[in-house]
């Protein structure tokens, strides 16, 4: 899954899409024709930044930054995702085209888990402890594998009592997302627990700020981590990888999957 955050704000790359106010389709659909020829066969489109510490925008806003996206990446041979968590943009953007919903507050809008049924879209539930303006003040669990597996055994089963089968449905631990650097580690040591749910399973480790706590890099210089976390969160049953860089992380995927594939045969 390649991001393509059309806000002027995100973490990694807030503003490449944006000058001023003005949205550069252009620069968008070269980005996303560079993920697709690099291996990727998601396109996350978020027009909202979920960064710790982000505050809301409108919903006109949002929708004025992602719906043109959505449309236009219809062209390309992807499957669409609209990152957002908000029931009013999810509606507009699969009418536009998208074929997923990525969201960050597993529905916590009390509109979204209806579109969502009203229509064939997928739907991913993320798991995140307060809000992004607060998340990271002071996240707290008695043990944070257990208690993000509930939230999400309790998400599943609210999607389903509201007409959306299992099978739409992706989960995602929400790495970052209101959780300390030892959360984090604890849900990647830990992600094998997740696939008893049934769900597949989306991570989203790419360029987060635990990388940098861990290796002292920026933002820039953590595509290195950030494949390296991919291919651990592989490992421990990641069936989704939402990154920054793809080709890179499909090198680190061709490797991997070729090593399994041997060592498959030989069993």
């Amino acid at each position: 899954m390649g991001v393509l955050n059309i806000t002027p704000d995100s973490f990694s790359d807030g503003g490449r899409f944006i000058t001023g106010t003005q949205l550069v389709l252009d620069r968008v659909l070269g980005s996303a024709q560079r993920m697709l020829d690099a291996g990727a066969s998601i396109l996350d489109v978020g027009g909202e930044s979920t960064r710790p510490g982000a505050e809301p925008v409108s919903i006109e806003v949002e929708c004025a930054r992602v719906l043109p996206v959505v449309r236009a990446l219809q062209s390309l041979p992807a499957v669409v995702s609209i990152d957002t968590r908000h029931a009013a943009v999810a509606r507009e953007a699969i009418a536009a085209g998208a074929h997923l919903v990525n969201d960050v507050s597993a529905g916590s809008d009390p509109d979204m888990l209806s579109v969502i049924a009203a229509t064939e879209a997928g739907f991913a539930l993320m798991h995140m402890q307060g809000t992004p303006a607060t998340m990271q003040n002071a996240p707290c669990y008695d043990n944070v594998v257990d208690e993000v597996t509930a939230f999400l055994e309790q998400r599943i089963v609210a999607c389903e009592a509201a007409g959306i089968p299992r099978q739409r449905l992706v989960i995602d631990p929400g790495f970052g997302f209101g959780k300390t650097l030892d959360h984090n580690l604890q849900l990647l040591a830990g992600l094998g627990r997740f696939k008893a749910l049934g769900c597949p399973v989306l991570v989203g480790l790419s360029r987060k700020s635990m990388l940098g706590s861990l290796t002292g890099r920026s933002v820039e210089e953590r595509v290195h981590a950030s494949v390296a976390a991919a291919q651990v969160a592989v490992q421990q049953g990641a069936d989704l990888l939402r990154v920054h860089d793809v080709a890179a992380t499909q090198d680190m995927l061709s490797v991997v999957m070729a090593v399994k594939e041997v060592a498959q045969k030989k069993e």
